[in-house]
C-alpha cells in the first residue's frame, strides 16, 4: 500500500511539473502569436479533461475483473451526489480562476506572472490553517516566508517589465487579475482537502479522478458560455488562418494544462493542500527560467533574488518534512517498545 502511494506521489509530481511549467508557456505562446481571446484561453486550461477517461477506463476494467471473481456487480462510477455537487462548485470556481489567470497572462510576461502566482503559497497556508487545521512547523513557516518574499521582491521593479505596446493601465489590470487568480486558487486547494476529510465515502484515487473529470467539465462549460457571450467563435477562424501552427498549440495547451490540474488535485490526495501549494510555488521559478530562455524575457536582478528565495523555501520545506518523518518514526518505535515492555511486565 505504501509503495503504491509513493508511485502515485512520483507520478503526480511529474505531471504537475509538466503542467505547471508548460501550461503558462503554451498560453503565452498563443498570445504572442496574435491570439486575443481570453475566454478561449481559459477554456483550453480544462478542455483536455477527456484524457482522464483513459485511467478511469483502466480502473473500471480492473475493478470489474476483481469483482467478477467475487460475483458482485461493478458500478461504472464511484462518485456519489454530495461529492458530485461539491465537484460542480469546484468547477465553477476553477472556471472563474482560469479566466482571471488568462486575463493576467495576456498582459504580463510569463516570468512576472509566475512570480506573482508563487505568492499563492502564503494564502494556501493561511486558508489551510483555518479550514483543515494544517499543522505548522518552523520549516513550514520558513518556506512560506521565503516563497512569499520571493514573489514580493518582484514588485521592486515591476513597472519596467511591461510587454511591448502595453499601456501602464493594462499592466496594472493584468497584475491585479493574476493576484486575484492566486488568491482564489489558494482557497480552492484547502477547500478540496476539506471535502476529502468530510466525505461520507472512502476517497480513493479513482474517486479523485472522477471528481477531477466533473470539475473540469463544469469549468470548461463555464468558459464555453463566456466564449459564446464574447463572440470568440467568430474570431477563432481568423486566428487559425494567421497563426501557422495554431491547431498544434491549441491541442498541446489543453493537454499540458490538464497535467497541472491532475497533479495538483492528486497531490492533495497523496499529501495535503499545503504540499500541493508548495510544489506549485517551487516549480514556478523553473517556469520563469524557461520563459527567459524561450521568449527572451528580461531577467532583472529582482527576478534572480526571487528565484533564489523560492528555491531556498522549497529546500527548507522538504528538509522539514524529512525531519518530521524521522521524528514520527522514532516516536512510533519508542511507543511500540514501551507497549512490548508493559506486556512482558
Amino acid at each position: 500500500m505504501m509503495k503504491m502511494k509513493t508511485v502515485l506521489v512520483i507520478i503526480n509530481c511529474i505531471i504537475l511539473a509538466i503542467g505547471n511549467c508548460g501550461g503558462p508557456l503554451m498560453t503565452r505562446l498563443y498570445f504572442r502569436n496574435g491570439g486575443k481571446r481570453i475566454w478561449f484561453s481559459s477554456f483550453l486550461q480544462t478542455s483536455g479533461c477527456p484524457i482522464i477517461l483513459l485511467p478511469l477506463l483502466f480502473s473500471f476494467l480492473t475493478r470489474h475483473r476483481k469483482q467478477e471473481q467475487e460475483d458482485t456487480k461493478t458500478t461504472l462510477f464511484l462518485i456519489k451526489p454530495p461529492l458530485f455537487l461539491a465537484s460542480v462548485v469546484f468547477g465553477l470556481l476553477i472556471g472563474f480562476d482560469n479566466y482571471l489567470y488568462a486575463y493576467g497572462l495576456a498582459y504580463l510576461p510569463v516570468s512576472t506572472s509566475s512570480l506573482i502566482i508563487s505568492s499563492q503559497l502564503a494564502f494556501t497556508a493561511l486558508f489551510a490553517f483555518f479550514m483543515v487545521k494544517q499543522r505548522f512547523t518552523p520549516f513550514t513557516i520558513n518556506a512560506v516566508v521565503l516563497l512569499t518574499l520571493g514573489a514580493g521582491s518582484l514588485a521592486l521593479h515591476a513597472d519596467g517589465d511591461k510587454l511591448p505596446k502595453e499601456t501602464r493601465k493594462e499592466y496594472i489590470v493584468g497584475f491585479a487579475m493574476t493576484v486575484a487568480a492566486a488568491v482564489l486558487y489558494a482557497f480552492v486547494l484547502p477547500l478540496v482537502e476539506l471535502t476529502y476529510k468530510k466525505a461520507s465515502q472512502r476517497i480513493s484515487y479513482t474517486l479523485v479522478l472522477e471528481m477531477q473529470l466533473v470539475l473540469c467539465v463544469v469549468a470548461t462549460c463555464f468558459c464555453l458560455v463566456g466564449m459564446l457571450a464574447d463572440g470568440d467563435f467568430k474570431e477563432l477562424r481568423r486566428e487559425a488562418r494567421e497563426f501557422k501552427y495554431y491547431c498544434v498549440v491549441v491541442a498541446f495547451t489543453a493537454v499540458i494544462w490538464q497535467g497541472f490540474f491532475l497533479g495538483s488535485i492528486g497531490m492533495i490526495f497523496c499529501a495535503s493542500s499545503l504540499v500541493s501549494g508548495v510544489l506549485i510555488s517551487a516549480l514556478l521559478p523553473l517556469t520563469e527560467v524557461l520563459a527567459v530562455l524561450f521568449f527572451r524575457e528580461k531577467f532583472q536582478a529582482e527576478k534572480g533574488v526571487s528565484l533564489f528565495l523560492s528555491l531556498w523555501g522549497f529546500v527548507s520545506y522538504f528538509y522539514g518534512k524529512i525531519q518530521s518523518e524521522k521524528e514520527k518514526r522514532t516516536q512510533e518505535a519508542q511507543l511500540s517498545q514501551l507497549q512490548v515492555t508493559e506486556s512482558v511486565a
